[in-house]
């Protein structure tokens, strides 16, 4: 299937790159998407949205969901195309009315880390070709529900905490006396290496905090500090939050 980009920012220059070309992409993001074409075979340019929707089989919605349906109404689809929705918290049946058209519609939650197929994507409903594709950019993951894929969705949401934790730990370092260029690839180090942990280890996440925090050690003491300063109840707020907008 020939595959389209509405929308070339980030998420589809990250897709096209794990894919090694071959896409149409909006002109949109003229700059990103006119790089993309001379470093990658097989990546076309076109003229406008609606020749993306014309020359592909398979449309991507890369777009924000703020200006989406604006995007999305000003199209033309035709019978027998596949619609691949990245748009966060739009429902299926909410795309489809813009589409007007009675088309399969498959939503998903691709990562920057597809770029170097290393990513876990979430699709629903289940689909063969939009699962083939990820496969190729690390690996799909086909949800039952659509429930669980909201709540793949609220997980996704966690990656600016994780730096924001980052950012305040190396400021808070630097605020002690130790340098920028010491505290950050200490802390990047660090953090990199917890991530192979959990990613190789069958263990469950409270397993590893045990593991990694000596009893009445310094570990231990920065966690049950932190839970009871209310950070734990504020990440549990926040997901909630998230939650909430992801199901409208």
């Amino acid at each position: 299937m020939r595959l389209g980009f509405v929308g070339t920012g980030t998420m589809a220059a990250a897709m096209v790159e794990g894919l090694g070309g071959g896409a149409v992409l909006s002109p949109r993001g003229a700059q990103l998407a006119a790089g993309l074409a001379a470093r990658f075979p097989g990546v076309v340019v076109a003229d406008s949205n609606q020749a993306v929707v014309d020359q592909c089989d398979m449309v991507v919605l890369s777009i924000r969901p703020q200006i989406a349906e604006e995007v999305v109404r000003a199209l033309r689809f035709r019978p027998g195309q596949k619609v691949l929705s990245l748009v966060a918290a739009t429902q299926i049946e909410t795309i489809r009315d813009w589409i007007g058209l009675d088309l399969p519609v498959i939503r998903a939650i691709p990562l920057p880390f597809v770029a170097e197929r290393r990513c876990v994507t979430p699709i629903f409903p289940a689909d063969a070709d939009v699962a083939a594709l990820f496969d190729r950019l690390g690996q799909a993951l086909t949800c039952r529900t659509i429930a669980d894929f909201d709540l793949f969705a609220v997980g996704s949401a966690l990656m600016g905490s994780y730096f924001g934790l980052l950012e305040v730990a190396q400021s808070w370092l630097e605020e002690q006396g130790l340098p920028q260029d010491a505290a950050r690839p200490y802390l990047a180090g660090l953090f990199a290496n917890l991530g192979r942990v959990a990613e190789q280890s069958p263990a469950e996440f409270a397993a590893l905090r045990g593991e990694y925090s000596t009893r009445g050690g310094l570990n231990e003491e920065v966690f049950r500090v932190f839970a009871q300063e209310g950070g734990t109840e504020a990440l549990r707020a926040g997901l909630d939050s998230v939650l909430r907008r992801v199901r409208g």
